[in-house]
């Protein structure tokens, strides 16, 4: 805890407030945020996330005998050509339901426009289409995972 610059000292240290903590952690980790800061009485809490959010598992397609040596294979998915990055803050669903399959698997064939996740963020389900025609070749994020702008969702080549 931090005391709001400009308040006067106390001798006095107050008592942390650990349910608020926690509060602020699991909200955290509803909203997908990696950092939130609340302040009450001069007293402010701060609480922040470090490190990738994407460390789920990854499913890749076997790649064909020519990629195997390309030098791209070991970079990070952000900077591969055909990434697929979150155009938005939110939670990702795989499929349109929890019984449903999913829209894409590794090695699915998705034309330009075909919706390949939903994210939901602020309640609103919204689609997020291929931006070009091509193969799957990695899933980069778990079903109702939160992900962050700009995050690699999976590569199309």
């Amino acid at each position: 805890m931090a005391r709001k610059p400009g308040t006067p000292d106390s001798k006095e240290t107050p008592a942390v407030d650990h349910d608020v903590i926690r509060e602020l952690a699991k909200l955290l980790d509803e909203t997908g945020l990696t950092e939130i800061e609340y302040e009450r009485d001069g007293t402010s809490i701060r609480v922040a996330r470090h490190g990738n959010t994407a460390a789920g598992r990854v499913w890749t397609a076997e790649p064909p005998p020519a990629a195997v040596s390309a030098p791209a294979a070991s970079a990070d998915p952000a900077d591969h050509p055909g990434a697929v990055t979150s155009p938005m803050v939110g939670t990702v669903y795989l499929a349109s339901a929890p019984d449903a399959k999913p829209f894409v698997d590794v090695g699915s064939q998705v034309k330009a426009g075909e919706t390949l996740i939903i994210i939901e963020a602020m309640k609103t389900m919204n689609q997020i289409p291929a931006p070009r025609s091509g193969t799957v070749t990695q899933i980069l994020v778990e079903n109702g995972q939160p992900v962050e702008f700009g995050e690699p969702l999976m590569i199309i080549e």
